[in-house]
């Protein structure tokens, strides 16, 4: 639950015990959890993990007159427009953009269509988020930089 990068949750991984023994005096239960941590520790180092992001699935309805503005919009948030369907003088755009670059979507699709448009996400996969949103992230997640902050 605590994972190796950036304490996100470890997923899509399998461990293979091969060999163990126990020992009526040296062994406990808390001996065998450290050295599963330590074991899942060292096998983190050597596996180059990484880190996934939400995708989500987009479909943005704007007035024709908006949606050169929208797709814009869209492809500078990293996301992949998938179709446009037409529904009378209404475009529906449809397209997969990373959550992280939807968070603020609602103010500015209000600001391109002086708020005639309207847009519904819902999750469609996780994918590997790009080397440097990585690096960021786990540079914000490091160990002591909270105490380093506490400090300023």
């Amino acid at each position: 639950m605590r994972g190796y990068l950036a304490g996100f949750p470890v997923v899509d991984f399998r461990v293979v015990l091969t060999d163990g023994s126990y020992h009526t005096v040296d062994s406990s239960e808390m001996a065998f959890k450290i050295a599963g941590s330590l074991a899942f520790k060292k096998a983190m180092e050597l596996a180059r993990p990484t880190l996934l992001e939400p995708i989500m699935n987009v479909e943005v309805e704007t007035p024709d007159e908006f949606m050169g503005d929208i797709m814009g919009d869209l492809n500078s948030r990293r996301g992949r427009v998938q179709g446009v369907d037409s529904q009378g003088t209404t475009q529906v755009i449809k397209s997969q953009v990373p959550m992280s670059e939807m968070l603020s979507d609602s103010s500015t699709l209000k600001s391109i269509t002086g708020g005639r448009g309207s847009y519904h996400m819902e999750l469609s996969h996780y994918e590997e988020a790009p080397a440097p949103i990585q690096a960021r992230i786990i540079a914000e997640h490091k160990p002591g930089k909270a105490a380093e902050e506490g400090e300023a």
